[in-house]
């Protein structure tokens, strides 16, 4: 079956229009959520919930298990929703997945199956979530993504309304820079601040700034920015309040500016066959598109790396991801330098590569 985008699926279910299996996969988890739900509020009356509604984990269940849970009647009602969590546990070849997909063949009318599979682990992965092309050829697929920065701040403005705040647009987006585009943990940080809000009053800059222990200007995408920019003593200076954040070490910043440097290769490659303005930003997106690098605002991306790039030519590029290479081999093989110690040197070699190449 074709694929089909979150925003689209969203309208579909909308509309009424739930099929009889949906595969979701993707990198943001908070969104799976939020598709089962319509899908359950739009399925299953909820004074029948209990009764009509079966979720369980992939790897609890054999295929007996499996054939039960997809062929039970609905009671008083027209359908059913079964919701399978953790799919990625099946691997290739096991035994439910394998009853799964016989019944995917020829699901029930009945009976609406909700596989999901959890967001990659692995925060250092290069690897683009396509997916099970087993599941996905059976089932509608939703392909969930990472919501760019603009629809990540429009999530947060109505999760936040349902919460009975509001936040003011600064601080919007400032909440979904500090969290890095992760929706469930903006929403352990509107859960927290829900507390705060003082009839109709917005909070604020320094109330979010309070609550969040980050500071504007100083997120991990600030220190990245700056390196890219060539603002050495600016990413040099925030290194202290951005190592002794809760979460933050400078491997994590490596893994960080990391990508960031492979992009600007991307985009370098693009510049010098001559793109410039609008048609660079559109090459280098297309070029996100084509490798689907996970956790990245390729919108956001591909307009940060077309400013920069014109200051960073192929060669500087090259130097700049040895730096990096060697600094993240210092931070997990010596006690030598500490962690500020090793990104300022860092920072001195690629501020130093710029001179060279001057």
């Amino acid at each position: 079956m074709p694929r089909i985008g979150f925003e689209d699926f969203s309208k579909q279910i909308k509309r009424g229009d739930i099929p009889a299996a949906i595969y979701l996969f993707g990198e943001e988890d908070v969104l799976k959520e939020e598709v089962v739900r319509a899908v359950l509020d739009r399925v299953v009356d909820p004074g029948l919930r209990d009764f009509n509604t079966d979720q369980r984990s992939a790897s609890s269940l054999d295929p007996e298990a499996v054939e039960t849970l997809c062929t039970t009647l609905p009671m008083m009602a027209d359908r059913r929703v079964v919701i399978i969590k953790e799919v990625e546990t099946w691997g290739k070849r096991g035994a439910a997945k394998a009853a799964v997909l016989r019944y995917l063949e020829k699901p029930s009318a009945e009976t609406v199956l909700v596989l999901v599979q959890g967001a990659p682990r692995n925060q250092d992965t290069r690897t683009p979530d396509e997916g099970d092309p087993d599941l996905a050829r059976l089932a509608t697929a939703v392909q969930v993504e990472r919501y760019p920065q603009r629809l990540a701040e429009k999530w947060v403005t109505k999760r936040a309304e349902e919460r009975g705040i509001s936040l003011t647009p600064e601080a919007t987006t400032h909440l979904v820079r500090a969290v890095q585009g992760e929706l469930g943990a903006a929403r352990s940080e509107l859960d927290k601040l829900a507390g705060l809000g003082e009839s109709g009053k917005p909070i604020d800059l320094d109330q979010l700034t309070a609550s969040l222990g980050v500071r504007r200007g100083e997120t991990t995408a600030d220190w990245c920015e700056a390196v890219l920019e060539d603002r050495t003593g600016e990413a040099a200076a925030m290194l202290p309040h951005l190592l002794g954040q809760t979460g933050i070490s400078g491997v994590g910043l490596l893994i960080q500016l990391g990508t960031e440097l492979v992009g600007l290769g991307l985009a370098r490659a693009q510049y010098d066959r001559g793109a410039k303005g609008q048609a660079l930003e559109r090459a280098i997106f297309s070029g996100l598109i084509r490798a689907r690098p996970a956790r990245l605002d390729y919108r956001g991306a591909s307009a940060r790396w077309a400013r920069v790039v014109d200051r960073w030519p192929a060669q500087r590029i090259t130097s700049a991801i040895h730096a990096a290479r060697v600094a993240d081999t210092r931070l997990k093989g010596t006690t030598i330098s500490d962690e500020r110690g090793v990104l300022v040197d860092l920072l001195m070699q690629i501020r130093k590569a710029d001179g060279d190449r001057r």
